[in-house]
């Protein structure tokens, strides 16, 4: 039975709220305090009826008076006014008690029953350990006050209000979708396959009965704002106090002590032998030779290409939608990451973007739109779509696609301000990625000038699209009617059924249910798009070395070739062999001995791109010498039969890297999208399981493409780039980045 206290804290009066703070501490104590502060409209000495003990001291607090002025009437008697006034009155006890008698003092303020009052209880210690001590202890020391983090008060206000209001309705019908998502993301499958056995009809009956006050109010109470065992602890790294232990540690032993732990230390192996000939062996005869297929079904709805896969996802449909790109024009590229994020940030005819995020939020699991560019499997041509991501339960499945087709056809481009962000918060975002990981610029802007859809993507996410946010961030105000008319171009190039196709992944009975939606809602798309096909694909840029200067002390090294070019005909063990050079040949001499946080050997099997990269890297023109002496390391390479079952085994894992449902119907929809049929992949496979240690030797003319007519880009200090050119002789032509 609850008691009365408990009872009062759950009603919210119009004069705030109320928290009940109890700890407990292991320390000893030498005094304890109870403070409890009191609220009311009443005077406090009138409706206190307590037996307060003898040590209790009154602490008398300024009353607040709030007068208010109310016309009596609008019309019988129009001058007429009343007068109000709101007096609260504050008082706080001061009790003081000892440690073993805290549970009964508590156990007694519970059971008191004041009407129309506001409770704060605290309970502050002072312990043995005070300040002073601490500062003669600690050589270096920081005292933590009540401004050094979050205020503990606040979060039990939040918390306690929570407990009153409970959930809202929309958030308690969006956690359904997630209670129901088998996509775990960070956490375990084992997670993922405990959520299904949360009792949903269950909570969903609750939550119509009780509201949504059924969810949260008895585990808020129990183990949060009732918990007398409940800690608030707060961490800090203190390096000064860690080294001052080991220092001091290492004064208590003597030299014989150092010398005997400093042979034990040296004595010690990672992985003995013996115990490594322990260890099962995993061989290749354990690897299953038949790839890895996902079941697909291709259609066709009302001239909509659509592509099936039945899998079990408990109870969710995962929808993708990609629209062809190659309507649009090579100018307007630079805008479709903007009009992929103003689709469903500017808000439609009917809805704001807050109603209509909101809505999304509250109806399906989630919507994405972004650009995604390839080359096609076997053919110079590139493959660029506009993709919408989506996923919903299957009693939600006509209104995600309701939401989807509202967002396509209804999205308004009329919000200036709006778009401004945009610019403003992409422009960053690739400023920070410069400084953070300019890496992946500069591989993008190494694709740009050896392929077509490296050019592409480049456009719309490298160094070229941040110069394009830099110059129209300016010039917003005076051409925002033609941006919005390119806006508008760019829908009416995307949207129609010849270049569109959609992706659903779900278990049978669903897979049909949504057939009659997509059939309803996408029914709007025009036959063809009424632009003809740009000239994107013979575009490239142009083929020279290139050094973008920041403000930075590590580089970003990269340099590559297009191996097709060269004559190489594709063989799985170019995959093996990739992998092989970035774990030993680029992580010996780039990271361990040159220092960088990484290095890699990229392979583009689609497009032919071989390339090297580092990150966070000190060096410049010695990482350049690394590259050039892959050929040199392949050629002497003497690879003994474990080693190179270890190389094949490990790239047979990323083959076979484990995917959830939505992740299996996504990389299937990409393979159909770029031309990779189930054929090819069960050659590739065998392929990459009959690599020999010929073809590391074999490979290595091939690496020499790179060495004899691969391009450099490099995201470097401005000192490290024109130390190169000094000793080079204008290696890099020098672009200024920030």
């Amino acid at each position: 039975m609850a008691s009365p206290m408990s009872k009062f804290l759950r009603k919210r009066t119009s004069i705030g709220n109320i928290i009940l703070r109890h700890e407990t501490t292991r320390s000893k104590s030498d005094s304890t305090k109870m403070q409890i502060t009191i609220r009311s409209f009443e005077s406090i000495d009138k409706n206190l009826h307590w037996n307060l003990p003898p040590t209790t001291r009154k602490i008398g607090l300024p009353s607040t008076r709030s007068l208010f002025t109310v016309l009596k009437s609008p019309h019988v008697h129009k001058k007429a006014r009343e007068q109000f006034q709101m007096k609260i009155n504050k008082e706080m006890l001061v009790m003081e008690t000892k440690r073993h008698e805290l549970n009964k003092k508590l156990f007694w303020l519970k059971r008191q029953r004041i009407f129309g009052a506001q409770f704060e209880i605290l309970f502050s210690f002072k312990t043995r350990l005070d300040e002073e001590k601490l500062r003669n202890l600690l050589p270096q020391k920081h005292v933590v006050g009540e401004s050094d983090g979050v205020d503990e008060r606040r979060v039990m206000m939040a918390i306690n209000e929570l407990m009153i209001e409970g959930l809202c309705c929309e958030a308690v019908e969006a956690s359904v979708v997630s209670g129901n998502n088998t996509n775990t993301g960070s956490f375990s499958h084992g997670f993922g396959l405990m959520v299904p056995s949360i009792p949903m009809p269950i909570l969903k009956a609750r939550v119509d009965t009780e509201g949504s006050k059924g969810l949260s109010t008895q585990l808020i109470e129990k183990f949060i704002l009732n918990n007398p065992q409940r800690a608030a602890v707060e961490v800090q790294l203190d390096e000064s106090l860690e080294k001052y232990n080991f220092e001091k540690l290492k004064g208590t032993m003597t030299e014989k002590d150092l010398a005997e732990l400093t042979r034990v230390t040296r004595g010690l192996q990672l992985n003995p032998p013996k115990v490594l000939k322990a260890v099962p062996n995993f061989s290749l005869q354990n690897i299953r030779r038949k790839h890895i297929g996902v079941p697909i079904e291709v259609g066709d709805i009302n001239g909509v290409k659509v592509l099936q896969h039945e899998l079990s996802t408990n109870d969710v449909l995962y929808a993708d939608l990609a629209f062809d790109m190659t309507s649009i024009k090579p100018e307007l590229l630079p805008l479709v990451p903007l009009f992929c994020q103003s689709l469903l940030e500017m808000g439609t005819k009917d809805l704001n973007f807050v109603q209509l995020n909101q809505l999304i939020r509250d109806k399906t699991g989630g919507i994405s739109i972004y650009p995604y560019t390839s080359s096609k499997q076997g053919s110079m041509d590139p493959v660029s779509y506009v993709i919408v991501r989506c996923k919903a339960m299957s009693a939600s499945t006509e209104d995600l696609f309701n939401l989807v087709a509202c967002v396509l056809k209804e999205a308004e481009f009329t919000n200036q301000k709006r778009f401004k962000r945009f610019v403003s918060q992409s422009k960053a975002k690739l400023e920070n990625q410069l400084r953070e990981g300019g890496h992946v610029l500069a591989a993008a802007r190494l694709n740009a000038k050896l392929n077509h859809a490296g050019w592409m993507a480049e456009q719309m996410g490298g160094i070229s699209y941040l110069e394009f946010l830099k110059d129209i961030e300016g010039k917003i105000e005076e051409k925002w009617s033609e941006i919005s008319m390119s806006l508008e171009e760019i829908r009416g190039a995307l949207l129609s059924k010849k270049g569109c196709l959609i992706n659903l992944t779900a278990d049978g009975k669903n897979l049909k249910s949504a057939e009659k939606f997509v059939r309803k809602y996408f029914d709007f798309l025009p036959t063809s798009s009424p632009l003809t096909t740009s000239s994107t694909s013979s575009t490239l840029l142009l083929s020279e070395n290139e050094a973008f200067t920041i403000p930075t002390q590590v580089n970003y090294v990269g340099k590559a070739a297009n191996i097709y070019e060269a004559g190489y005909q594709l063989k799985g063990s170019a995959y093996v062999i990739s992998k092989y050079i970035s774990n030993t040949w680029l992580w010996d001499n780039i990271r361990v001995s040159g220092g960088a946080f990484g290095s890699l050997c990229d392979f583009d099997t689609r497009s032919g791109v071989l390339s090297f990269l580092s990150y966070r890297d000190p060096n410049l023109l010695k990482t350049l010498n690394v590259y050039d002496g892959t050929s040199d390391f392949l050629c002497q390479l003497e690879i003994d039969d474990d080693s190179l079952k270890k190389a094949i085994i490990g790239t047979i894992g990323d083959l076979d890297s484990y995917q959830l449902p939505d992740a299996k119907g996504y990389t299937s929809l990409l393979r159909h999208l770029s031309g990779v049929s189930e054929d090819y992949r069960q050659a590739w496979r065998e392929e990459v399981l009959s690599t020999r240690s010929s073809d590391f030797k074999d490979f290595a003319s091939v690496v020499d493409t790179i060495k004899d007519k691969g391009v450099i880009v490099a995201v470097a200090s401005e000192a490290d780039v024109d130390a190169a050119n000094k000793e080079c002789s204008n290696l890099f032509p020098v672009k200024k980045a920030l």
